[in-house]
């Protein structure tokens, strides 16, 4: 009888997951919830939001002076974050939301199209909500495993920086550049063994892109968006442009995608 009541169970959630597909993301949006009930995160912090790029990131160890929220659950896609946005974002009114998602919707055959459109409605949701925060989106990043993607991967952040350029509070974080190698590979130094997640280098890498700006009082549009959007390697109308040697040598000049010093491990 215990028998038949458990597979019963499972037969449930299996249909609630073929009619519903945010179902199966329930217990950790619930999680989530369930933590804020019991410390609720003050406003105003940074929200980082998405797969499991950014359930990996240790965001206390990389910015421990700024108030940050991971909301980060493994396997998401961008389709995910922008439903649950109003459970996992926005109650949090933060002055400013990180976004990496992506690479597993391409990965499960979305068409750069697609996940364009779900950044679109992600934006939105966020905008209507909150009209004055900042939104950072971290582009697809190219990684060992999925580099047969990569062309698609690269129109989608074409696609997403296109949208960006119509929102003067939304900021296109390239980070692609700092994870190719000289030979216009992904540094298998900055991944996991799986060659698709950042090792602790890789996210150092990040961090200090990140870093430079998030907990500053500067004027993240105006300070920084003209640095994002011309990068030697991406153009928001034309797409990426194909890696040359003296492209390399440009984007080390650039210091990263923020100005200064060239990032390095």
């Amino acid at each position: 009888m215990f028998a038949v009541v458990v597979q019963c169970g499972f037969l449930a959630i299996a249909s609630a997951q073929e009619t519903d597909p945010f179902a199966r993301w329930e217990p950790n949006i619930r999680a989530f919830e369930e933590r804020d009930k019991a410390s609720p995160p003050a406003p105003g912090g940074i929200v980082f939001v998405g797969s499991s790029t950014i359930v990996g990131w240790n965001l206390a160890k990389h910015f421990p002076d700024l108030l940050t929220i991971n909301r980060g659950f493994g396997g998401s896609q961008m389709a995910d974050a922008a439903h649950f946005a109003d459970r996992i974002v926005t109650p949090y009114r933060p002055r400013m939301v990180v976004v990496y998602s992506g690479d597993n919707d391409v990965a499960a055959g979305k068409s750069p199209e697609q996940v364009a459109a779900d950044f679109r409605a992600f934006l939105g949701k966020v905008r209507a909500a909150l009209p004055e925060t900042t939104v950072v989106f971290i582009p697809i990043k190219p990684s060992l495993a999925r580099w047969k993607l990569v062309d698609k991967m690269r129109r989608a952040n074409t696609l997403i920086g296109r949208a960006i350029q119509q929102d003067p509070k939304c900021i296109y974080a390239d980070m692609e550049w700092e994870l190719i190698g000289p030979d216009g590979k992904p540094r298998k130094e900055l991944f996991k063994e799986d060659g698709l997640h950042l090792n602790e280098r890789g996210y150092t890498v990040w961090s200090r892109v990140l870093r430079s700006k998030l907990g500053t009082g500067t004027n993240f549009r105006h300070d920084v968006r003209r640095k994002l959007v011309p990068v030697p390697n991406f153009d928001p109308i034309a797409g990426y442009l194909t890696p040359t040697s003296s492209t390399s040598k440009v984007s080390s000049a650039f210091g990263g995608i923020f100005g200064g010093e060239p990032i390095s491990p």
